[in-house]
């Protein structure tokens, strides 16, 4: 991956790898599915086991990750990755940790569009970390593509509420660690990765349901 200078909305010190930007597609407008799927890492498209890992030995891939990440590539929907890794500013991680583990989930699920990772902890106040929109804007901007033709994919709350700040959908995926308000106060919530990627695929009219 070939990093690339960072949106306006991230942190200087954060860092952004841009993929292909995305042609409008024939079925664009209300109604249309989105043209790009950003993914939380851990706990989302990853096992967070261990916390903070560095590891690209450890990457285990969630439930359905790779028949969800190829339903979106077969419909030619972008697919991308915006991930607090909180561990930098912490001192438990490296840049190149977190490069490395980003690269063997690419050996399993192939290429992504667009990587955004904020290395800060809650309380640096940056614009990037999610709930905040930064990481789903410049994700966004990388691809050429509005906010409002965004989803974003996760397992708690913030992913939603970044998802929400920057005008994109949010599905919740929840898993032990998402708390009950978490999933009581997600407009829509899906047992697992394809059932998500299928409800994003159905018209959005459909949206704000539990997904069974």
């Amino acid at each position: 991956m070939n990093a690339t200078a960072v949106a306006s909305v991230l942190a200087p010190d954060a860092w952004l790898y841009r993929g292909r930007p995305q042609p409008e597609p024939a079925d664009s407008g209300p109604g249309a599915v989105p043209r790009a799927a950003l993914f939380d890492r851990d706990g989302t498209l990853t096992e967070d086991d261990p916390p903070y890992n560095g590891d690209p030995a450890n990457v285990r891939l969630r439930p359905t990750a790779r028949e969800a990440v190829d339903v979106l590539r077969a419909r030619g929907i972008a697919v991308g990755v915006v991930s607090n890794q909180s561990g930098v500013g912490r001192g438990l991680l490296t840049r190149s940790q977190v490069e490395a583990v980003a690269g063997r989930i690419e050996e399993l699920l192939g290429r992504f569009d667009v990587w955004v990772f904020c290395p800060h902890v809650p309380d640096d106040g940056c614009t990037c970390r999610k709930p905040a929109p930064g990481m789903v804007l410049a994700a966004a901007g990388a691809l050429g593509v509005a906010p409002s033709d965004v989803a974003v994919i996760g397992d708690i709350g913030a992913d939603l509420g970044a998802a929400a700040a920057a005008g994109a959908t949010g599905i919740l995926v929840p898993t032990t660690v998402t708390r009950p308000e978490e999933v009581a106060a997600a407009g829509t919530v899906a047992p697992d990765l394809l059932t998500a990627v299928s409800a994003l695929l159905s018209p959005r009219k459909a949206a704000g349901q539990v997904v069974r």
